[in-house]
Order: C-alpha cells, then sequence, then structure tokens
C-alpha cells in the first residue's frame, strides 16, 4: 500500500497545493497509505528513527477538529512518548526524580511508574526548557532505557517498571545537560557516559566500548553500513563521527563546531550519504568512503541558504524537508540529492518544530502547540489542516501510530484521534 500512495502523490511532488486543491490530494493520498505495519513508536523518531510513520489510518476526510481521548499529568521534559501495543512509556521529571511511568493506551490511566532521585543544578542558559529530561527513552526486547539529565542510564523492565540495572552519573556532562536518546542495536544500548559515545551490554550495563576521543553532544546516534560496515554516527561536541559499532573504533570523523557548541542534530541518512546541519552551519551532505583500508568522509554539497539548530529534518523522497532557525524559523525544503533550495516558507513560523512523515504527508508539530499536516511538494508547503493540540510548549516529538497522536506538552500526555 505504501508504494500505491507514493505512487499517486507523484503529481503532488511537483505542483503547489492550496486550498480545495490541497485538501483533496491530502485525502486523496492519505486514503492510499493505509498501512498494515507495526503501530509501535519504540524510539526517538520512531521506528526507523528517521521520522517515518510506519502505521497509519487516515480519515475517510480530515475532521474541522480532532478528538482528544484523555489528557493526563506526567510531569516535565521533552522525551517523545514511548508507543508499545497499548502501552505509553513516559520519561518525565517529578519535583527532584526521574520518572518512567507507563500509561494504559486506551483510558490514560497510570499502570506503575517508577522513580529514582536526580537532583542537579540546572545551568542558567536552560533555565526556560527547565529540568528537563530531554532524551527519549528506547525500547526493546521488554526493557525501556532512558539516559536522565545527569547522565544517568538505565534500564526498566516494561512489564512492571524494575529496575533491571542502573548506571552512575558520569563525572562530566554537556554545559545544558543531556539531550541525547539512547540507541538499541544489535545487542547494543548505545548513549554517552564521560565520552560522545559508550555502548552498554543491554542485560548487565556493563560498558562494552567507548569512544573518547572528544564529549558528548546533544544530538542522538544513528547506525547504518557505510561501505560494508555496520557504524554508530553522531555529532560529537566538536565534531561528526563514524565508530565501528563492534569495537568503537573511530573510523572517521570531520571537525563539527557550531556557535555556543551545541551540536543537536541527528545525521539524516540519504543513500550513501548523511545530512548534518546545526547553528549557523548551513546544511551539509557527507559521503564515508573506505579507499582501502582507510576511512574518508567529505561533502558532497553543502547549502547556506537554511541551518537547523534544533528541528530534524525528513526525506520525503528524494527532498529534505526542516525548519530552519533563519528569519526566526522558517520551513524549506532542498533536493537531497544537490542540495539546491527548493523553497522557502514565510518567516516566524516558530522556534521549534517536530517534523514527521507518512509517505508524502507532512506532519509539522511546532512549539507553540500547532500542528500542521499538509502534502510534500517540490514547490511550497501550504498546510491544508492546522489543529491546535496542546495550550503550552511542545518541544517534545509527538509519536504518531494509526489513527493515534499523542502529544506531550509542559506538563501533560494527551491522546488525539482523528
Amino acid at each position: 500500500m505504501r508504494r500505491a500512495g507514493i505512487l499517486l502523490c507523484g503529481l503532488c511532488l511537483l505542483c503547489g497545493l492550496d486550498g480545495t486543491v490541497a485538501v483533496l490530494a491530502l485525502v486523496l493520498t492519505s486514503a492510499s497509505f493505509a498501512q498494515t505495519q507495526s503501530a509501535d513508536w519504540p524510539q526517538w523518531r520512531g521506528p526507523t528513527r528517521d521520522g517515518a510513520v510506519l502505521s497509519f489510518t487516515p480519515p475517510n476526510a480530515w475532521p474541522d477538529a480532532l478528538t482528544r481521548k484523555w489528557k493526563v499529568s506526567v510531569g516535565i521534559g521533552y522525551a517523545t512518548p514511548v508507543l508499545i501495543g497499548n502501552r505509553v512509556y513516559m520519561f518525565s521529571r517529578r519535583g527532584d526524580n526521574e520518572v518512567l511511568a507507563a500509561i494504559d493506551a486506551t483510558s490514560g490511566k497510570e499502570v506503575w511508574a517508577t522513580s529514582y532521585p536526580a537532583a542537579f543544578n540546572l545551568n542558567s542558559a536552560a533555565a526556560r526548557h527547565e529540568k528537563g529530561p530531554k532524551s527519549t527513552p528506547a525500547f526493546a526486547n521488554g526493557v525501556v532505557y532512558t539516559l536522565g539529565m545527569t547522565g544517568i542510564v538505565t534500564a526498566f523492565n516494561a512489564a512492571d517498571g524494575a529496575k533491571k540495572w542502573q548506571t552512575p552519573a558520569p563525572k562530566k556532562t554537556p554545559i545544558y545537560h543531556t539531550a541525547m536518546s539512547p540507541l538499541v542495536d544489535r545487542g547494543l544500548v548505545i548513549a554517552h557516559d564521560d565520552a560522545a559515545l559508550a555502548a552498554f551490554d543491554p542485560q548487565t550495563g556493563v560498558v562494552k566500548w567507548r569512544w573518547a576521543g572528544d564529549g558528548p553532544a546533544y544530538g542522538s546516534p544513528i547506525a547504518g553500513n557505510f561501505g560494508g560496515v555496520r557504524q554508530v554516527i553522531c555529532l560529537s561536541d566538536q565534531n561528526i563521527v563514524g565508530v565501528d559499532e563492534t569495537s568503537g573504533a573511530l573510523l572517521w570523523k570531520l571537525p563539527f563546531r557550531t556557535e555556543y557548541d551545541q551540536n543537536a542534530i541527528t545525521p539524516t541518512v540519504y543513500g550513501d550519504t548523511l545530512i548534518v546541519s546545526g547553528l549557523e552551519k548551513g546544511v551539509t551532505a557527507i559521503r564515508p568512503v573506505k579507499r582501502g583500508t582507510e576511512w574518508t568522509a567529505a561533502a558532497v554539497w553543502h547549502n547556506d541558504d537554511a541551518s537547523l539548530y534544533m528541528t530534524n529534518g525528513v526525506i520525503v523522497r528524494y527532498t529534505f524537508v526542516a525548519m530552519s532557525h533563519k528569519n526566526s524559523g522558517q520551513f524549506f525544503a532542498l533536493d537531497a540529492r544537490t542540495g539546491k533550495t527548493l523553497w522557502k516558507s514565510a518567516p516566524r513560523q516558530a522556534s521549534n518544530a517536530a517534523i514527521s512523515h507518512a509517505g508524502d504527508l507532512l506532519f509539522m508539530l511546532k512549539d507553540d502547540g500547532e500542528l500542521l499536516i499538509g502534502q510534500a511538494s517540490m514547490t511550497a508547503f501550504e498546510p491544508a489542516k492546522r489543529y491546535t493540540v496542546a495550550d503550552s510548549a511542545t518541544w517534545s516529538a509527538p509519536a504518531i501510530a494509526g489513527n493515534r497522536l499523542f502529544v506531550k506538552d509542559t506538563q501533560s500526555l494527551t491522546l488525539w484521534t482523528w
């Protein structure tokens, strides 16, 4: 069904959309994209860690307003809700404790909550974002893994919340505290401690390897195959790096330092390239290549029209769609093959936005609680629907599955349906 949806909306990518035409195209494309894949949202940026919605149930017609099923107070923080089956796992702060709570997805009732003390002194420069946590948990094989604001990594039994293991807080964390979301891949839990990258045994928490060539940053790691080697790739404090996932050995690195040392973007994979950006750094595509026994990584293209600060982009076919911090928040699209600017929205859109996509259908949740839904286009983004889904800040990315949208605002978690 996914292929049918993409073929049907190919025309939409070649023309701008507005008004009735946009709504019609939105409904047609949505109807063609109905999926039967797993409805889970198990980690940062979804099932494939790239903002793609793999389970999406479209409405016959998009309503004037979404239906609020429930809203519950869960504590502060920016973690995305993690959805497994009919249970939502929410990582948040309540007082001086960090809490992982399991919530029934149908009723909003809390099933269990497990906490541990995590008091710390917040950097004054980060005060408006409060004390977090900012890291989204990762679920794998019946266990939920979290990274707290002080760098504590914890493994919780998903069934009852029992702690399987927990690491002590490292002596040093990023100056604005942690924001990296753990990655679980091929029998490793990958996050950071004092080092930029550390791989933990999922059963015991024992460190299997550590790459300490640089300090940790705020962007989250991804795993991918480049040159026949499974690599963990992320922005560290001063670089973008690729390390061998099996051993943690450095394969390649490129200097990458942003203003105020705020490397906060998760790399986006497009074919054999990685799209990266940062505050006032433009957008760059990098290709890691192995020649003989040596690795190199160099820029394939670069675009200075836009820069990413905290908003991560998505790949829709061969376009890279994101929001630049320039012009007080501006949505844009680049040709992922060449880096050419395809379009830019009007300025002053938002301070941040969480962007997801189901095929060619874009979901853009702005930090003011407004959700934009519309068709990807080669020429413009004209939202076909706008919904208010929160009455306080929505810095957390939502979880989308089937016809359900789980939105975390400053203090609460809300389930919306269509």
